[in-house]
């Protein structure tokens, strides 16, 4: 399962994870599970599925004025349902998290929330954002880090 924090403008416009034509998250996962990035969005996602990969977010809702994470107003975060999510999909092996905030987010409303006992059998995987604004990290760095999550498809 690989969960972002909560979808940009750009994904909420287009109604697609991952939307905006910057981010890396298509073209990585072009390189890492064969899926082409040139194909249509729904097709995409069939053919994540059939790799053993899920999308998800950490966050079901938060008032975010723009795109960046690091505008998400943090005492308006509101966590997907994880422990029913895992009855539903026993499963996940691990959880990778597509930058910073989604991990923090799941740490503080999921973990600290009394749920880590639920995760004790699933690796969490903290991974450099696919964001265009995570600029900082070598595309090299960021396609290493991202293939660790083909140990656990």
């Amino acid at each position: 399962l690989i969960l972002g924090s909560m979808p940009g403008i750009r994904s909420l416009e287009l109604n697609q994870y991952y939307g905006h034509p910057r981010n890396l998250f298509w073209p990585l996962m072009e390189e890492l599970v064969g899926v082409p990035t040139a194909a249509p969005y729904a097709e995409r996602l069939v053919l994540l599925n059939a790799a053993g990969i899920g999308l998800w977010d950490s966050l079901h809702a938060a008032e975010r004025p723009g795109s960046l994470d690091a505008s998400i107003v943090a005492h308006t975060e509101v966590a997907n349902d994880f422990p029913t999510f895992l009855v539903e999909h026993r499963q996940v092996r691990a959880i990778a998290f597509n930058g910073k905030k989604s991990e923090s987010a799941f740490t503080k409303h999921v973990l600290k929330a009394g749920h880590a006992d639920l995760f004790s059998d699933i690796a969490l995987l903290p991974m450099p954002s696919t964001s265009p604004a995570n600029a900082s990290i070598p595309l090299e760095e960021k396609r290493r880090r991202w293939a660790e999550i083909l140990e656990y498809l």
